[in-house]
């Protein structure tokens, strides 16, 4: 990219910032705009005055110690990457320093510091991985980052989920391009470093998944179907259409989703049921019963999930979703799990016992 093109990023950039300002997060009271913007110039003159890597935790961030990795940069050689937390409004910043300590570069453009819109404080708790690889073919070391983020409010507060970024090396230093950061993960691709590397550099993507039309296009996408899963339910608000689970696989992990198709082949409605999870290991069974009570179908989803742990080990469980079908559609059961959590013992039967026993219905016999 050209120094024009640079320019103009950073422009949006800071277009972005103050947009993100005006703002707030669902559940989060926007703070006072004069108050924002003098928190935010503030924050900034901290990180800019910052001339060597030793004063770096002085100036109010905490270096990421185990995150440190070396990198060639065009016009300094091999510098290293420093990551910091700002103690106080948990923003990740990456500083660049050479062999003497003195820092030739530093950014925080990044998809993870503009989460909570509003708010100069954001959810990050810790970056979880770092690779350095060529992305874009032009020879220059680039950057993939997965950070972990837990809202503090909202309907998903607690529940850690990951942001991916990439930054691209180019004459001037580092960029970020903020459409590439938000399909990554809106699309749920950045479950690891090599799932964000298929999509940057190999040209992979989940995108489909959301945006199909028809079952045709799925498998010549790159759908597998779980045939063995698939079968036709007459609906009674929608009509009848057939259940078809099924995979996608990118970067050896497969993620999955379940579509209610018609019989001509138009894909009505879907289903997400992973999650935040990584990886599908195995699905154990789907239902279409009337769990809620209200005389219509609803939907129930067993499966075995991967997902990797907070020292980076592998970690499997059973983990259930409910949808209940609407007028205009299915809803997803955000309550249901709190009073009745998935066993490792538990079958789909009796899932469906439990979860008709919340709605008041007495066991079947």
């Amino acid at each position: 990219m050209n120094k024009a093109g640079l320019t103009l990023l950073s422009v949006i950039y800071s277009v972005i910032i103050l947009f993100s300002f005006s703002l707030p997060a669902r559940g989060q009271e926007m703070e006072d705009p004069a108050a924002l913007r003098a928190a935010y110039e503030d924050y900034r003159q901290r990180m800019e005055r910052i001339e060597n890597s030793a004063q770096i935790g002085d100036a109010g961030f905490e270096v990421i110690e185990e995150q440190i990795f070396p990198i060639e940069m065009r016009g300094y050689g091999e510098v290293s990457m420093i990551p910091a937390l700002d103690k106080e409004y948990c923003r990740l910043a990456l500083f660049f320093a050479d062999q003497t300590g003195t820092v030739v570069y530093r950014t925080d453009q990044l998809e993870a510091n503009n989460r909570s819109r509003g708010q100069m404080r954001q959810p990050i708790r810790e970056l979880r991985a770092v690779s350095v690889r060529e992305l874009d073919g032009d020879g220059l070391m680039d950057i993939i980052l997965i950070t972990t983020c837990v809202n503090e409010s909202g309907p998903y507060a607690g529940k850690p989920y990951k942001i991916g970024d990439v930054l691209f090396q180019n004459e001037e230093g580092f960029y970020w391009d903020y459409r590439l950061s938000d399909k990554i993960n809106r699309f749920s691709m950045n479950k690891s470093a090599e799932t964000i590397a298929a999509f940057v550099k190999g040209g992979r993507s989940t995108e489909f998944l959301y945006t199909a039309a028809t079952r045709q296009e799925l498998v010549r996408r790159g759908f597998v179907i779980a045939r063995e899963q698939c079968y036709f339910r007459q609906f009674e608000k929608l009509g009848r259409l057939e259940v078809v689970p099924g995979t996608y696989t990118m970067a050896d992990f497969d993620i999955f989703m379940i579509y209610l198709i018609n019989e001509d082949g138009y894909i009505v409605w879907s289903l997400q049921p992973m999650g935040d999870y990584d990886n599908l290991y195995a699905l154990k069974g789907i239902t279409c019963r009337d769990i809620d009570g209200d005389g219509m179908k609803d939907i129930l989803v067993l499966a075995r999930y991967s997902y990797e742990g907070s020292m980076s080990e592998l970690n499997a469980v059973n983990d259930y979703s409910v949808y209940y079908q609407r007028t205009s559609g299915f809803v997803e059961d955000t309550e249901i799990k709190k009073q009745n959590p998935c066993t490792e013992q538990d079958t789909v039967a009796d899932l469906v016992e439990k979860a008709r026993a919340y709605w008041g219905w007495k066991a079947e016999s």
